[in-house]
């Protein structure tokens, strides 16, 4: 394989920090601005330099003491939502993956077809559905709910990265007596760490983010701190800009931190197919 020269090097890395800058630089200001005095967040031209201050998170702290136990909410529900998805993502890969047959190839178009209905649409049918199982306001509904939309993405993910192991492997552990379960308990799953830790980043950022769903089945005990967000951005007495981007850096960490600590896995996964063994 031909090694890019210079040029092509310098083309590449021009637009990797073109894109970095493009979608981390909206970040740095609500970080940055998080820190600044309310007169100053909306400064013409923005000051780079300046006195950094936590009166903006004390201000959150003594304004909006729920917001911190939403927080608590929100990861009871992503971290559910993402144990429950990548379970049931992995078994229904594997099923995929090694079985044919009519049923299974419409049970994947229709999980794709329920991936692309809105998300608004399907709360109509489950709202009276869920009130009357008195399921209204609760973590569960929450972690099902977000499971549920997002299994079928993962599936497919697991599905490419099981697809690559190869047969011979589960052949020589089936003549060493192994069962289905120890088949993927013990060869599946840990080499295809790399595409549940994928799967993963996907359905925990978007638990994390939702919206709509924990907008409509919640109102105080599993309420997520993306609600309490948008409470402080419609506040009757105006926006206080400066607990608002306290808030949104808070929400920020476990992202961030989530992403540091699994980011090896996701690179090593990457990098797997372009070495030769």
């Amino acid at each position: 394989m031909r090694k890019p020269g210079p040029v092509e090097r310098t083309i590449r890395l021009a637009l990797i920090a073109l894109a970095v800058l493009w979608s981390g630089f909206p970040v740095f200001l609500v970080v940055l601005s998080s820190f600044k005095p309310p007169r100053e967040i909306f400064a013409v031209p923005p000051a780079f330099i300046f006195t950094p201050t936590l009166q903006n998170y004390a201000s959150l702290w003594e304004e909006w003491p729920s917001f911190f136990g939403n927080l608590l909410n929100s990861l009871i529900v992503t971290l559910g939502a993402t144990i429950l998805t990548i379970v049931v993502s992995t078994l229904a890969a594997y099923v995929y993956s090694r079985y044919r047959s009519k049923l299974l190839t419409v049970s994947a178009f229709f999980m794709l077809f329920v991936r692309m209905i809105p998300p608004i649409i399907v709360t109509v049918p489950l709202f009276p559905a869920i009130n009357m199982m008195n399921l209204n306001d609760t973590h569960f509904v929450l972690i099902v709910l977000y499971a549920t939309f997002f299994v079928s993405l993962s599936t497919w993910i697991l599905k490419a990265f099981i697809d690559a192991i190869p047969r011979e492997i589960e052949e020589a552990a089936i003549m060493d007596g192994a069962k289905t379960f120890d088949i993927v308990w013990r060869v599946i799953l840990p080499l295809s760490v790399h595409g549940i830790v994928a799967a993963s980043i996907f359905v925990f950022v978007f638990s994390w983010n939702e919206f709509i769903f924990a907008l409509i089945f919640t109102t105080r005990n599993a309420k997520t701190a993306p609600l309490v967000i948008s409470e402080i951005l419609g506040t009757v007495e105006g926006v206080d800009w400066g607990i608002l981007f306290a808030a949104a850096s808070i929400q920020l960490i476990p992202i961030v931190v989530f992403v540091i600590v699994v980011q090896r896995y996701v690179i090593a996964g990457l990098t797997s197919g372009a070495v030769k063994s």
